[in-house]
């Protein structure tokens, strides 16, 4: 089997499956409890914490377990929205964001906000001048994904934090649900940005884990009230076994993150370099600096995407529609339709998508099939 959707979730690592277990069997006191075994549960999750914090350049107090990477998007929007209503109900986002952040911004017109969507240009790239030409007196919230998860694209989080210096007092969120692990820290962590929202199983961790990083003297209400947890921010009794977890998952990613994204681009490149050289084929992603390493997405125009994605998995090779969490909706996509996309060819596109499992060698495999489902495709293409 070739797995090429780990853009959608990925394979828990053994050694993180081995800490959920080993935490669940022998740790399980409520971290609120004031005994022992409380105590000890507390202890762990601070050390997840700060481990999380440490490995990302952060304070540890900045880092807020969530259930993963629709619970942060959500919650920060909307809590940003609660907390700062009084200030203004102006929004802005970008036209190429994940459905969880589109949907909540939709939510958020229905109450009465305002929300300003950014075109973006060929390769699904916001203009930083755009950011600055749509703020006013009444914005309290620009929220932009720093990778696309349809087509890859690395948006310009630095140069628009550079524009938001002058504007303190608008919160700057980042969706970073594809950027973790890929060599890109030092944009999602910009000096500027004051949220970011992680989502464990797109590396290895368990589902249902997540954190936000909120920058310290940021305001922002909760989402779920409960007894005070996560400083007050977010309640429920805390995941500990998945939040310590999350963290070891993190800690075995960053140490080998160079490798594998070298790795991945040459998987990706020598995927590129090998369809584009046939016809009917269309590249929206590409291999340099501007793009993520491990998304790659393409369509061979006249083939539905979900007959090129059925096809691969007839031969055990298993990629996706452009977006898993829409990919089983007649819906169009989102990025490719933003790009300008005409929809015939949109409606044909897929994603291949990297982990650190992946091999040079499975890009020969997929390049072989590739070249025998092309041949096969003939009569649909004429």
């Amino acid at each position: 089997m070739i797995y090429f959707d780990n853009s959608a979730t990925t394979k828990i690592n053994s050694e993180v499956l081995d800490t959920y277990n080993t935490v669940s069997k022998k740790i399980w006191g409520n971290p609120s409890s004031l005994h022992n075994m409380g105590e000890v549960s507390w202890n762990l999750l601070q050390q997840s914490r700060q481990q999380i914090a440490k490995l990302l350049g952060v304070q540890p107090g900045e880092i807020i377990f969530t259930s993963g990477g629709s619970e942060g998007d959500n919650w920060v929007i909307k809590g940003t929205a609660l907390a700062k209503r009084q200030f203004g109900k102006h929004i802005i986002t970008s036209s190429v964001e994940h459905a969880a952040v589109r949907n909540a911004m939709h939510q958020l017109e229905d109450l009465g906000f305002e929300v300003t969507y950014l075109p973006v240009d060929s390769e699904g790239r916001i203009n930083p001048e755009d950011v600055k030409a749509a703020i006013r007196p009444d914005t309290i919230l620009v929220s932009i994904m720093a990778v696309n998860n349809e087509i890859g694209t690395i948006q310009p989080i630095r140069e628009v934090g550079a524009i938001l210096k002058d504007y303190p007092r608008i919160h700057f969120m980042v969706d970073a649900v594809q950027a973790i692990g890929k060599g890109i820290d030092d944009v999602v962590f910009s000096d500027r940005v004051d949220f970011a929202t992680f989502s464990g199983h797109k590396f290895h961790a368990p589902r249902g884990t997540g954190f936000v990083y909120k920058k310290n003297g940021r305001q922002l209400a909760p989402l779920i009230d409960g007894g005070g947890q996560e400083q007050g921010l977010r309640g429920g009794t805390e995941n500990t076994p998945g939040d310590a977890a999350l963290a070891k998952s993190i800690r075995l990613l960053k140490e080998k993150e160079s490798t594998v994204v070298n790795t991945e681009r040459q998987i990706k490149q020598r995927i590129i370099d090998h369809i584009k050289t046939f016809p009917h084929v269309k590249v929206f992603s590409k291999g340099n600096d501007g793009f993520a390493s491990h998304i790659l997405c393409f369509a061979i125009v006249g083939v539905r995407g979900e007959t090129v994605v059925h096809a691969f998995e007839d031969r055990n090779i298993y990629i996706s529609t452009t977006s898993a969490c829409s990919s089983k909706k007649d819906t169009e996509t989102s990025t490719l339709s933003a790009m300008n996309v005409p929809q015939n060819i949109a409606e044909c596109a897929v994603r291949v998508s990297l982990g650190d499992q992946n091999t040079l060698e499975e890009a020969d495999v997929f390049n072989d099939t590739f070249d025998e489902l092309y041949d096969g495709f003939k009569k649909i293409l004429g």
